[in-house]
């Protein structure tokens, strides 16, 4: 991957920011993207202090001309794109019943159309390096979780369009990868939506007992390297897509049970 040209958004933190540092580090040139240009600013810093070659373009991902810009920001700074990871996301917490419309919406823009945004405009340049493009999806985009309607449907829409865009691109040497990493330590559960569309500001989880996104962003490297058409983390990961394909009606117990179980849990 050296010398490659690698593009993330959600760069600031979680596992956009390990990526970051794990392609830097193995010597690709890599172009940060989100919201907070102070963060950017920060691990672009860190980055080529190391020796490392980083830009940063503050954007929003629900913002078709930002996602525009950005990879032209890409192109004009490297002269190409090699990699574009789709892994800018937001998740939420409510039941359905109580969860405002406008909550699917802000998070199917931020997750499913800034997927949609990045590529259409990355694709002609990734095209030209028979580059890849990935998303970053979740273990909810395998199995509908309960309390998270709005993400899993948006993680399930993101797989629709990655499985078309992989199935038309057969002949033009894209790269087409499915992350699924299982619950990670990052901050998206800590600015997930609850019903009324506020962050909820805590994580339910022990943050300490899953995976860490460096972990995470290393095993997408590989991925990336080995040119992977998807990667399921964690065994609790690979177990989910078992039963789901041998056994769904058991594993839909398990899952609520599971679910059922977290702090402030919205359904018993």
């Amino acid at each position: 991957m050296k010398d490659k040209v690698v593009v993330i958004t959600g760069a600031s933190s979680g596992i956009g920011k390990a990526l970051a540092f794990v392609f830097a580090q193995k010597g690709s040139r890599v172009v940060l993207g989100a919201r907070s240009a102070d963060k950017l600013h920060d691990i672009v810093s860190e980055i080529e202090k190391k020796g490392g070659q980083a830009v940063y373009f503050p954007m929003d991902v629900t913002i078709e001309n930002d996602c525009i810009n950005f990879i032209l920001k890409a192109k004009e700074t490297f002269g190409q794109i090699d990699v574009l990871i789709n892994n800018a996301g937001i998740s939420m917490r409510a039941l359905f019943k109580d969860t405002s419309p406008e909550v699917l919406r802000r998070v199917m823009d931020v997750n499913f159309w800034g997927t949609v945004y990045c590529t259409k405009y990355a694709l002609p340049y990734l095209l030209e390096t028979k580059g890849t493009v990935v998303a970053v999806s979740s273990v909810a985009g395998i199995k509908g979780l309960p309390g998270r309607t709005g993400y899993s449907a948006s993680k399930f829409a993101i797989h629709g369009f990655m499985e078309s865009l992989r199935i038309e691109n057969l002949k033009t040497g894209l790269h087409v990868l499915m992350a699924y990493p299982g619950f990670t330590a990052s901050n998206i559960r800590q600015t997930a939506l609850v019903a009324d569309g506020s962050a909820q500001g805590k994580s339910p989880l022990e943050e300490g007992k899953i995976m860490p996104a460096e972990e995470v962003a290393k095993q997408i490297y590989k991925a990336v390297k080995k040119r992977k058409r998807s990667m399921v983390l964690t065994s609790e990961g690979k177990l989910t897509v078992f039963l789901n394909k041998f056994f769904p009606a058991k594993l839909d117990k398990l899952v609520y049970q599971h679910m059922a179980k977290e702090p402030g849990s919205p359904f018993q």
